[in-house]
């Protein structure tokens, strides 16, 4: 009996009930963006207002989705419309009393094809105003395997007369 109330409470916590936002009305928030690719950006980047080089900045709402977001970074990054480039977001958020941020996992959505994360919103995980979004930016040539070193090839014999 206990574990199934147990249980109930934890689904509760993990099933956060998001209100609908009409964007019609509901001014949106800034939503301050890094990109890198092939890595995140270091924590350490991000010390005492300091910010890394590399920011994009969207207008958007709580109940922007991932999915959504991974477009929007598209428009602007050429080198990521690469069918099967990966995005992981994470998210970094200000420790409270204290000049440090905290890197937090949220999702990944890959172009092209379907991921689990496309439908999470910025409201479903711990986003709050004033955060920031990592974003490593994975296109698919990284993921292919390289050449052999010449060591492990065959050496052709000279060609002989």
């Amino acid at each position: 009996m206990l574990d199934t109330i147990e249980m109930a409470a934890v689904e509760s916590l993990v099933k956060v009930e998001e209100k609908p936002v009409n964007r019609e009305k509901t001014c949106p928030l800034l939503l301050r963006v890094f990109c890198a690719m092939g890595h995140h950006n270091n924590l350490s980047e991000y010390y005492r207002g300091a910010v890394p080089g590399n920011e994009l900045q969207i207008y958007t709402w709580m109940d922007a989705t991932l999915r959504e977001l991974t477009g929007l970074i598209k428009e602007v990054n050429i080198e990521s419309r690469v069918r099967g480039t990966t995005f992981d977001f994470v998210l970094v958020s200000p420790e409270y009393n204290n000049s440090r941020f905290n890197a937090f996992e949220i999702g990944h959505t890959v172009a092209g094809n379907r991921s689990p994360d496309d439908s999470k919103t910025l409201g479903n995980t711990r986003f709050t105003i004033g955060d920031y979004l990592d974003v490593c930016i994975t296109t698919p040539e990284r993921f292919m395997r390289r050449p052999a070193p010449m060591r492990y090839l065959k050496k052709k014999k000279p060609f002989s007369h």
